[in-house]
């Protein structure tokens, strides 16, 4: 298919029509990290009706299991992607995920989501295992086909997976988001949580002017897979863009509210704080300053970066200027973005942080971050960084949702299958190496260890933003990638 797809053509005519009409599917059911009910129930529904053996677990994990389309008694093969998808919109979107499907749309050779995430990550993974297990034609091994919940905010499926309801010994994972690479690792992650309760007050209204800024426009992306792009947080910048101000005059800060998901950069941000009259026009000078400055660094990564501030009418409490500082201290101290590449493999990211959410309100603070690293001690030398400032600013901090790495195996035997496949259909070498992502191979691997396996999946760029778009050409090269391997490994 050509990379100018007609504007007339629609979603449920591309190919393969057989992968593409189960991501329209599941894509019309709202299947937010946490709130899976409907899905789970429908995929059950669906191996079901297919008379498969299909499972639903403790914490609500699907596991489908075909037989073998040969007479060949190979062990079986686990096929596995997750369930959940990220929800982000745009601020200017009123789109409901709880009550709406996707609004999907193709251009230019991709397909994309009006003001929303697609859901291709992981969609077309999970649309890809239901197309094998409804088929009567494709040559397979015995298939276990596994479903995870929840990947996207704790990987508390794969935690949860018992560790003797799978029997296969090869695992294809595909969640991995370039048609040309085959993934055979990953980072791991922590999450770093942070809250503090400050005194607030009333503000004199007659003295004091309320100042409302706020940044959008930005492109956002997964804070693994993106986070080398060196794309534009909009919380690190809003404390930047204040801080000037902050350092000169007396800034009394009311509200922040930035970010929303830990595995998502940053895309929007705004903040509501006090300053004394007869220091507005510096104060506005200043703002104006660090905007321009913003803009120019920002400009060719962010082209669409919008800032904006005004006076508002507001009467709200406030935390005192001594202690806005300070957090404002906080907050730009903290350390986000690739803390280390990986000595040993190059342009691979080791270690990041994602300053994810902050919010203030009521005198209440919380600051959320994403920590993610292939070496533990890394990872752990850049949470000591984080928690030291956080100390400072007297938070109190939890770290949880830790998850392991996927330590790469560059003797897999299913490894030194796939990248023969690879060559001889694509006739060129894929890539091969580790990604900066979380994905669930290494949990999965820390309860069967004696499983080999891979991760590949078709394009997607973009992902954990409304930008987010998968290129047709490559779901059919995935699909066809797939078919070949499966026969094979029959």
């Amino acid at each position: 298919m050509s990379n100018t797809t007609s504007q007339h053509t629609t979603i449920d005519t591309l190919q393969p029509h057989e992968v593409w009409k189960h991501f329209i599917a599941i894509n019309a059911i709202p299947r937010a990290s946490k709130k899976e009910e409907r899905i789970i129930a429908y995929i059950k529904d669906f191996g079901e009706s297919l008379n498969l053996e299909t499972i639903v677990d403790q914490v609500g994990n699907v596991i489908i299991k075909k037989p073998t389309s040969t007479s060949n008694s190979t062990p079986s093969l686990i096929l596995q992607g997750h369930l959940d998808m990220v929800h982000q919109k745009n601020n200017d979107s009123d789109f409901d995920f709880d009550h709406s499907g996707i609004d999907m749309y193709i251009t230019d050779g991709w397909v994309r989501a009006r003001g929303t995430t697609l859901g291709a990550d992981n969609g077309l993974g999970v649309a890809a295992i239901m197309a094998i297990l409804e088929s009567k034609t494709i040559k397979h091994p015995a298939i276990e086909a596994l479903f995870t919940i929840d990947e996207e905010t704790g990987m508390t499926g794969a935690k949860g997976l018992s560790k003797n309801i799978l029997t296969g010994t090869t695992l294809l994972n595909f969640d991995t988001e370039d048609d040309e690479e085959i993934g055979i690792g990953c980072a791991g992650g922590i999450d770093i949580t942070a809250t503090r309760k400050y005194d607030i007050h009333p503000i004199n209204q007659k003295s004091h002017q309320a100042i409302q800024i706020s940044i959008s426009g930005l492109k956002g992306g997964h804070s693994g897979m993106d986070i080398h792009l060196g794309l534009a947080n909009a919380n690190k910048l809003l404390i930047r863009a204040i801080m000037k101000a902050a350092q000169k005059y007396k800034v009394s800060l009311s509200s922040i509210a930035g970010g929303s998901l830990r595995n998502a950069i940053p895309r929007e941000a705004m903040a509501i704080f006090y300053i004394p009259i007869e220091d507005l026009s510096d104060v506005e000078c200043l703002l104006e300053q660090s905007i321009f400055e913003i803009k120019q660094e920002y400009n060719p990564l962010e082209p669409t970066i919008n800032f904006t501030f005004s006076s508002i009418d507001a009467d709200l409490k406030v935390i005192n200027a001594t202690e806005s500082l300070k957090l404002i201290y906080v907050l730009n101290g903290i350390h986000n973005g690739v803390f280390r590449y990986s000595p040993s493999l190059p342009c691979l990211v080791e270690t990041s942080n994602n300053l994810a959410k902050i919010t203030l309100s009521e005198g209440t603070a919380e600051i959320l971050c994403l920590t993610r690293s292939s070496i533990e001690s890394s990872r752990t030398a850049l949470v000591d960084c984080i928690t030291s400032v956080l100390s400072l600013g007297s938070f109190d901090i939890a770290t949880s949702g830790d998850y392991p790495g996927w330590t790469p195996n560059p003797d897999s035997a299913i490894l030194k299958v796939i990248k023969d496949t690879y060559v001889k259909t694509f006739n060129h070498e894929p890539k091969v190496g580790a990604c900066h992502a979380g994905l669930e191979c290494g949990i999965i691997s820390s309860k069967y260890p004696n499983v080999d396996m891979v991760s590949y999946g078709p394009t997607i760029l973009g992902a954990h933003s409304p930008d987010e778009r998968v290129n047709i050409d490559s779901v059919n090269k995935f699909w066809q990638l797939t078919l070949i391997l499966l026969e094979r490994l029959s």
